[in-house]
């Protein structure tokens, strides 16, 4: 067997232009959050468009390959469009299209111009500069600002603590929030620094001072923040790798054991969380209701059923002057703007329809990210190429998108969307992780 590859699918050096504008697109898209409370709501905006531009021209003179786009991902979008025919509230379906669509195509502007391996770069330092930059926030928070922080739009006197950006809580051995103003974001962004700061570390693609760096960082967010929702999460992850671990240990035709432990482990698992749930939420931290999620699933449920078919209209993350966001998610007074659950948001903004085309579109991703983590380098009985831990990462990042949308909606808007459809893209456009274009 040769490890040599065919000329034509050599490996195409990306340009550092392409990973700069990849790294300032993924910090952006993180950074949401961050500019909201930092900038306001204008100067969100600024950053948005002026990276939209920046997207629609590349996109343009690099059009992608149309045999290339994932089918199902293009047909949920234009469900999301024409869900403006029959929204309950036009003019909140108009704004939530526009930036699903802007989201998409900055997306998209990241995997025509960068192989997957500078995306990789790309992601890795954004995300390590989001969570090392968080930690320093709320370091010099507790040290010199020495009170809670609030939002820049905002007036937080006599609010509750949620509204706060930084609690000051650092040194009181409180939940800090970082940049993003959330604890639960701030973990999660800190899972997933840690999951390609190790994908890098493991293939030598950065220094050890930026390994040392963004593991640090990471694992002390992760401590600070003491997400129960993360904690699921970064499980899930781990599980998914010592399966991936498994099964490439053995020859394609002698799996099978493999995958009857790992079905009877999701059955035990999912058994012991139902008997056993009351005392497993004590364990984590949480009341019975999930802080509050049961009563907003219920809400958006009782909402949902009246529209089941095609959904009340897209709107992607909530409008809180729309009806009937208003009011449908209050608690202690705060409302929240998200149904704490993707899919069920996906199913009450789209209805059956649209939650059965995100469906297949997730199985696709699934399905192609499995096989770059298992078997896509082996090309033919002549022909290998050399794996690499890069071939894991679209697998562990959508097992964390998707594990933790079963209780936040952020896979469908911003950073989760964005994350998920560059993962669609380059596993439908690129058989062997490369630019798959000629030029």
């Amino acid at each position: 067997m040769t490890s040599t590859l065919p000329a034509r699918t050599a490996r195409v050096a990306p340009a550092r232009g392409a990973t700069t504008y990849a790294t300032l697109a993924f910090l952006v898209l993180f950074g949401g959050d961050v500019l909201r409370n930092g900038t306001g709501w204008w100067g969100w905006g600024a950053a948005c468009v002026a990276l939209v531009v920046a997207a629609v021209v590349l996109v343009v003179r690099h059009p992608p390959r149309v045999r290339t786009l994932p089918r199902l991902l293009v047909l949920y979008l234009a469900f999301a469009v024409a869900s403006l025919a029959w929204s309950q509230y036009p003019g909140g379906s108009a704004v939530g299209v526009v930036t699903t669509l802007m989201t998409s195509v900055g997306a998209l502007a990241v995997t025509v111009v960068a192989p997957w391996p500078a995306i990789v770069t790309a992601l890795g330092r954004a995300l390590r500069i989001h969570v090392v930059a968080s930690l320093l926030f709320e370091l010099v928070v507790g040290l010199f600002v020495r009170q809670p922080v609030c939002p820049v739009y905002l007036d937080c006197t006599g609010q509750p603590a949620a509204f706060f950006w930084s609690r000051d809580v650092l040194f009181e051995g409180g939940r800090i929030q970082g940049l993003q103003g959330n604890s639960n974001i701030l973990a999660v962004i800190a899972l997933l620094a840690l999951v390609v700061t190790g994908v890098q570390a493991a293939d030598r693609s950065i220094t050890r001072g930026s390994t040392v760096v963004g593991v640090a960082a990471s694992v002390l967010a992760l401590l600070l923040t003491r997400s129960a929702t993360v904690a699921a999460v970064a499980v899930a992850v781990g599980l998914v790798l010592l399966l991936v671990v498994a099964t490439r240990r053995r020859e394609p035709g002698r799996r099978a054991p493999v995958y009857g432990v790992a079905a009877l482990v999701v059955v035990a698992a999912g058994a012991a969380v139902a008997l056993a749930r009351g005392p497993l939420l004590a364990l984590a931290g949480k009341s019975a209701d999930l802080t509050g999620r049961t009563d907003i699933w219920s809400a958006v449920h009782d909402l949902g059923v009246q529209h089941p078919v095609v959904g009340w209209g897209w709107v992607g993350y909530w409008f809180p002057f729309v009806e009937p966001f208003t009011d449908l998610a209050e608690r202690n007074g705060v409302v929240y703007l998200q149904a704490h659950d993707a899919y069920l948001d996906v199913w009450f903004q789209l209805g059956w329809i649209g939650l059965v085309l995100f469906g297949l579109t997730i199985v696709g991703v699934v399905v192609r990210s499995w096989w770059w983590a298992v078997d896509r380098r082996v090309l033919s009985r002549e022909v290998v190429a050399p794996w690499t831990a890069h071939d894991l990462l679209p697998l562990l990042l959508v097992t964390a998108l998707l594990v933790h949308g079963l209780t936040e909606s952020r896979l469908i808007v911003e950073w989760g969307w964005a994350t998920f459809v560059v993962i669609v893209l380059v596993t439908r456009r690129d058989p062997f992780g490369w630019t798959g274009h000629d030029r």
